[in-house]
């Protein structure tokens, strides 16, 4: 599907979506608890669909009643289970070792790029502990075995889901056990949100001085009910596009205390020099005058393309550095970004490890590939606002693996769209 954006002056307000980020981890623990959860989840996409999917092929049992998800846990584990991932990098990496510690011999399938991206060191990790994997590039990943210790160790600065992956591992293994962390670990916030949920279904895990430990259990235990909070990486895009706009954008729903890594969007805008007022469970954006700021990314990697598609029209240099995991994604992000971005007539510039953005006054607009990405085509409907002519994204459905509302929510902020060919 190809959307066609007209130049618009949208404004008003939106509810955030679920954080799929929170959904993922409150599924992985209800499924295995002692009891039935109930998880309030009021928004569907591609990559929760994944997760529940996956869990299910395991032996949970998921039904979806109205906005909530019911979540029976497993009770006998499915022999030889075929776990369709779909593009969801997040289902892979935290399932892989929890079903290794369990010993069950799992296929995962997986679409789209996630063949490519890279599951080392997890791999190895996972080797040194008894499990056997089908080669490198295998499509569906073959894990036989069960993991022989409790005791891990895993590089920090290449994924926080290969920690979070560990983290569920030990907190469903009785004997619990410990994980260190070599170097700093990147997108903190989200091994945060992990601890959070396996805390919230009574895991005792403890942060140390180099990693965590995990206590002895008797299992996870429900706490019968749990809510899946806004999104901020969703709400993002939304609210830069009140910064960038004519008009004030409100976004509701939001914890303004959340874990989320992505809460950072509203301090990156004030430092751009937007107005942002922030209070109860709303955000509200508007326009200012606009000057380039330093970004770096190492936590908040996913915020990279709204972030430079804002600091197109911002006055000035931005730089955002240590991104390189983005060339990983869902399409090689920095390039993409910079492609998009160029091509609707913005001055952006790639580095090893992220973008330099030269603001102009004003984009132009045109016709842009997504590249099959959720958040490049995201990004360049916000900047479709400062464009003077309108912009045609293709495969603007990809926005559906995040934020499957998106163009409705957009529609109803009033930009000014409709689909072409």
């Amino acid at each position: 599907m190809n959307i066609r954006i007209h130049p618009s002056a949208p404004r008003g307000t939106v509810r955030a979506i679920a954080s799929k980020s929170a959904a993922h981890r409150l599924l992985i623990c209800a499924a295995f608890a002692d009891d039935e959860t109930v998880i309030r989840c009021e928004e569907l996409n591609e990559d929760i669909t994944a997760t529940a999917r996956c869990l299910t092929a395991l032996g949970a049992t998921i039904v979806r009643d109205g906005c909530d998800f019911r979540v029976t846990p497993v009770k006998e584990l499915t022999k030889n289970p075929v776990l369709n991932c779909g593009e969801s990098g997040s289902t892979m990496r935290f399932l892989v070792p929890l079903t290794c510690m369990l010993g069950v011999d799992a296929s995962f399938w997986m679409a789209g790029r996630l063949p490519s991206r890279p599951l080392s060191p997890l791999r190895e990790e996972l080797e040194r502990n008894g499990i056997r994997f089908s080669p490198i590039g295998s499509n569906p990943l073959l894990c036989e075995g069960k993991l022989v210790g409790n005791e891990f160790s895993i590089a920090g600065n290449v994924s926080s889901q290969f920690i979070s992956g560990l983290l569920f591992a030990l907190a469903v293994s009785a004997k619990g056990g410990s994980l260190r962390i070599e170097g700093k670990p990147e997108s903190a916030p989200y091994i945060d949100m992990t601890v959070d949920a396996l805390r919230r279904f009574g895991a005792g895990v403890e942060q140390t001085a180099d990693g965590y430990t995990v206590e002895k259990n008797d299992g996870l235990r429900s706490p019968k009910e749990a809510f899946v909070e806004g999104d901020w990486s969703g709400a993002a895009f939304p609210l830069c596009l009140g910064a960038i706009g004519a008009k004030p954008i409100t976004v509701t729903g939001l914890d303004l205390h959340s874990r989320q890594g992505d809460r950072e969007i509203l301090t990156l805008l004030r430092r751009f020099g937007a107005e942002v007022i922030a209070e109860g469970n709303r955000v509200t954006v508007s326009p200012a005058p606009l000057t380039g700021i330093s970004i770096d990314a190492s936590q908040i990697p996913d915020l990279v393309p709204i972030l430079a598609t804002v600091a197109s029209v911002a006055k000035g240099k931005t730089v955002i550095f240590n991104a390189s995991r983005l060339r990983l994604k869902e399409s090689d992000r920095l390039e993409s970004t910079r492609t998009v971005l160029n091509a609707l007539g913005a001055r952006v510039a790639e580095t090893p490890d992220g973008l330099v953005i030269e603001g102009v006054d004003k984009l132009s607009g045109g016709r842009i590939s997504s590249f099959g990405d959720h958040r490049i085509a995201m990004s360049a409907a916000v900047a479709s606002v400062v464009c003077r002519d309108s912009v045609i994204i293709e495969q603007a459905e990809s926005a559906a693996k995040s934020y499957p509302a998106f163009w409705e929510d957009m529609r109803s902020l009033g930009l000014v769209l409709e689909k072409t060919i």
